[in-house]
C-alpha cells in the first residue's frame, strides 16, 4: 500500500462530504469489528517504497477508543491525519509518510480490542478509519491493552525504511489510562488467534504471556516508540495523570508525552518526530506560534533526542 500521496485538498473535500456537522457517533457507525481490520485475519501489514514514495517512513497512530477516548479517533479522522502528513511534507523531518491507524481497547472486556488499517499514503486511509468500531467500552480495571499495538508492530509489520535503510519508523499510542502489565495467553488467543501462541503445546502451558516492557522491546526493534498521555481527559482527569505518566515512564522512559490539549495531537506527533530527527526542542515548540507553543513545549520537554550518530541520547 502507499502508492500515492496525501493531499490537503482531497482530505478537506472528503471531510466536507462525510464529516461536516456530524457527531462522532454519526461518523463511526460500525457495531462490530470488520474482518479486514481484525488482527486474526492479518498476516502482515507492509510499508513499501514506490515511485510516489521512494523513501517511505511508516508511522503508526494508535488511538484508545474506550469511553471518552473515542474522541481521539474523531480528531484524527476529521483533520489530524491530514495535518500530520501536511506538516511532515512541509517540515521534512522524515520523508514520504505512510500512516497506519490502529484502534485499541481492553482485551479483557472489549469485543474489538485491536483493529488495524493498512499503511496508506493518501485519502483512501479515511475510508478504512471510518469503518473502525469505536466501541467506547473499556474494562474499568485501571488500564487498557495498549501493548497489543506494540505486539502487532513487532510481529506483523514490515517496512522498507528498516529493510533497505536501517531506519526506524514511528509508533504512537494515545490514551488516558495506564497500560496493562501483561498480555496474557488468553489475550493473545482472543486478539491474534491460537496460532499466535509461541512454542509447542507443552511450553504453551507454562507460558505466562508478554510483559508490557517485552511488547515495547519487540516494537522498538524497528520503530521509535512513544506514548501520548492525554492528561486532562477521562481517567487522568482530577490529578490521576501523575500516576499514569509515572507508570508509563517505568516501561517507556523518556518516550512519554503528557499532552494538555488533545486537539493538538497532530502537532505533537510531528514535533516529536522533528526532535528525534535532530531538531531543537525550543525551535520546534516556537514554530507553532503563540498558545500552541507552550503546550508543545510541555509535551516534548522530556523526550530523548537523537545524537549525530543516530542513537538516542538520554537526557
Amino acid at each position: 500500500m502507499g502508492n500515492s500521496r496525501f493531499s490537503s485538498t482531497d482530505w478537506s473535500n472528503y471531510s466536507t462530504q462525510n464529516f461536516s456537522g456530524k457527531t462522532r457517533q454519526q461518523i463511526f457507525t460500525a457495531t462490530s469489528m470488520a474482518a479486514d481490520v481484525n488482527p486474526v485475519n492479518i498476516q502482515v501489514r507492509e510499508s513499501r517504497d514506490s515511485v510516489a514514495n521512494p523513501r517511505s517512513t511508516p508511522i503508526i497512530l494508535s488511538s484508545d477508543v474506550t469511553g471518552s477516548m473515542g474522541e481521539t479517533a474523531h480528531i484524527l479522522i476529521k483533520d489530524g491525519i491530514a495535518k500530520v502528513a501536511k506538516e511532515i511534507y512541509d517540515r521534512k523531518p522524515v520523508s514520504d509518510p505512510h500512516i497506519l491507524v490502529a484502534a485499541v481497547g481492553d482485551a479483557r472486556s472489549d469485543r474489538s480490542p485491536l483493529q488495524v488499517t493498512q499503511f496508506e499514503a493518501d485519502i483512501c486511509l479515511a475510508d478504512q478509519v471510518r469503518k473502525l468500531h469505536v466501541e467506547g467500552n473499556g474494562g474499568a480495571n485501571d488500564g487498557e491493552s495498549y501493548s497489543l499495538v506494540h505486539l502487532f508492530a513487532g510481529q506483523k509489520t514490515v517496512h522498507d525504511n528498516w529493510i533497505k535503510r536501517r531506519k526506524k519508523g514511528y509508533l504512537f499510542t494515545i490514551g488516558d489510562e495506564p497500560c496493562h502489565k501483561m498480555v496474557t495467553p488468553e489475550d493473545m488467543k482472543k486478539v491474534f488467534g491460537a496460532a499466535s501462541l509461541p512454542g509447542d503445546a507443552a511450553s504453551r502451558k507454562a507460558w505466562k504471556g508478554y510483559t508490557a516492557a517485552e511488547c515495547i522491546a519487540l516494537a522498538s526493534k524497528t520503530y521509535e516508540v512513544f506514548h501520548i498521555v492525554l492528561v486532562n481527559e477521562g481517567y487522568c482527569y482530577g490529578g490521576r495523570h501523575r500516576d499514569v505518566v509515572k507508570g508509563w515512564n517505568d516501561i517507556l522512559p523518556q518516550r512519554v508525552i503528557p499532552l494538555e490539549d488533545m486537539s493538538l495531537l497532530a502537532e505533537t506527533v510531528v514535533s516529536t518526530i522533528q526532535v528525534v530527527e535532530g531538531a531543537s526542542k525550543s525551535a520546534v515548540a516556537n514554530s507553532w506560534g503563540t498558545g500552541t507553543d507552550l503546550v508543545i513545549q510541555n509535551a516534548i520537554k522530556n523526550i530523548a533526542a537523537r545524537t549525530q550518530l543516530g542513537g538516542a541520547v538520554r537526557l
